[in-house]
């Protein structure tokens, strides 16, 4: 059975940082593209990020420079470092192996 974990979230300023992981478990990770999803009140998911087996990262425009997706297939977890924040980056963020496999989500608020 496929899981995945994320988590990291959490309540920070405009302009902070924050890093969120997923952890998955029931998977061959390593063979796997995985990616990281939004969801901010009333509106639908988007997507953030994504990386490939092999490391290489792709970005939506509203993150690029800002945000750093990364994987430890020793560790079978997934980074989302989002530096920079703002406040249009809060929702729920959730990580997902090929669009199949979703995590529960994880909170980000960035308010003063």
């Amino acid at each position: 059975q496929v899981q995945l974990v994320e988590s990291g979230g959490g309540l920070v300023q405009p302009g902070g940082s924050l890093r969120l992981s997923c952890a998955a478990s029931g998977i061959i990770f390593s063979r796997n593209v995985m990616g990281w999803y939004r969801q901010a009140p009333g509106k639908e998911r988007e997507l953030v990020a994504v990386i490939t087996s092999g490391g290489s990262p792709n970005y939506a425009d509203f993150v690029k420079g800002r945000f750093t997706i990364s994987r430890d297939n020793a560790k079978n977890t997934m980074y989302l470092q989002m530096d920079a924040l703002k406040p249009e980056d809060t929702a729920v963020y959730y990580c997902t192996i090929r669009s199949i496999w979703w995590g529960k989500g994880t909170l980000v608020t960035v308010s003063s």
